[in-house]
């Protein structure tokens, strides 16, 4: 009987551990799920202060841009932001910043050369095959700036709106241009005048055998180039201020008042033209043209319809310019107003 006793016993004594060590592993899992399931008031804190500053800051916005290429090669000139120029606040100023840049890109600064080009004239070499120069480029700055406004709103490209002229000829008459003269004047100088006489051979030289097709603008001091002694020109007399002067070049406006006088009787359009300050003794009073690289310039157009031939031809003491044209084309000049 006593055994049974302390075996009862013993039942009761185990019950109550199993209870207690289950009630302990729930108590610890109730206060594990508790700490999961609710955070702590500093981490609440700390969620709402991110998402205040989530709503507070600002959406970045990229500036619209507009990239302003180079045709032929693709190249990006420039990058534009039309917000940082006035557009869309001050559309006057941003229109006149734009006409302003176009000008200084068309036209070029004192340190960078803008993209108009004057024309350089084939010429015909003494194998009757063409030399070929180079075209008359425009930049058309008034469609530049109205095409950069056009995407201003919303970015984008815009195209250099590059304009490229060549002469107008047909290469296979080129060597027929010379059968007719059409045109012709001679001056006169003094040999002996080592300098002045080089100068008006070297500016003879390149006007000699320049071909002008049909529209085609010359420009004296773009074919001639500089008259510096570079390039092989001397001191000699010239007019400068109502003055004589000795300067580099002296006499190449001896070459320009000739081919003026050669040219006028076609009556061709005149682009630029000036006068001496002074009389002239090679041409009658108001028959010159003065001209100084890097300044005034004579520019003409041809205007006569069919393409021309310019001669130049240097004896001793003379100067005698030329312009011809073959014998088909003749008849289909137009006269001189």
């Amino acid at each position: 009987m006593g055994r049974f006793i302390k075996g009862v016993w013993i039942l009761i004594l185990a019950a109550c551990i199993g209870v207690s060590g289950c009630a302990q592993q729930t108590s610890t899992k109730d206060e594990t799920e508790q700490k999961v399931v609710e955070p702590s008031d500093d981490q609440i804190a700390e969620e709402e202060e991110e998402e205040v500053q989530e709503e507070q800051e600002p959406e970045v916005v990229e500036p619209i841009v507009v990239n302003v290429i180079e045709p032929t090669t693709q190249e990006v000139i420039k990058s534009l932001t039309p917000i940082e120029l006035g557009f869309g606040t001050d559309d006057e100023k941003y229109r006149s910043e734009l006409e302003k840049w176009a000008r200084e890109l068309a036209r070029g600064t004192e340190t960078d050369p803008g993209f108009d080009r004057r024309m350089i004239p084939d010429k015909l070499g003494p194998d009757g095959q063409v030399i070929k120069g180079s075209p008359l480029i425009i930049l058309e700055e008034a469609e530049l700036v109205e095409s950069i406004i056009e995407v201003s709103e919303k970015g984008g490209t815009v195209e250099l709106p590059l304009y490229v002229t060549a002469s107008s000829y047909e290469l296979n008459d080129a060597a027929r241009l010379d059968e007719v003269v059409v045109g012709k004047y001679t001056t006169f100088f003094n040999a002996g005048v080592a300098g002045r006489t080089k100068n008006i051979e070297l500016s003879a030289k390149a006007i000699n055998n320049v071909i002008l097709g049909v529209g085609d603008v010359f420009s004296f001091n773009t074919t001639v180039g500089p008259s510096d002694e570079a390039h092989g020109y001397q001191p000699a007399e010239e007019i400068v201020n109502k003055k004589l002067v000795m300067g580099i070049g002296g006499g190449i406006c001896q070459t320009s008042s000739t081919l003026f006088n050669a040219v006028d009787v076609l009556g061709v359009g005149y682009v630029e033209k000036h006068h001496h300050s002074l009389s002239v003794g090679y041409v009658p009073k108001g028959r010159d043209a003065t001209v100084s690289y890097g300044g005034k310039d004579f520019r003409f157009e041809n205007t006569t319809g069919v393409p021309l031939l310019l001669k130049a031809i240097v004896s001793k003491g003379s100067l005698t310019v030329e312009v011809r044209t073959s014998k088909d084309y003749q008849p289909q000049m137009k006269k001189g107003i």
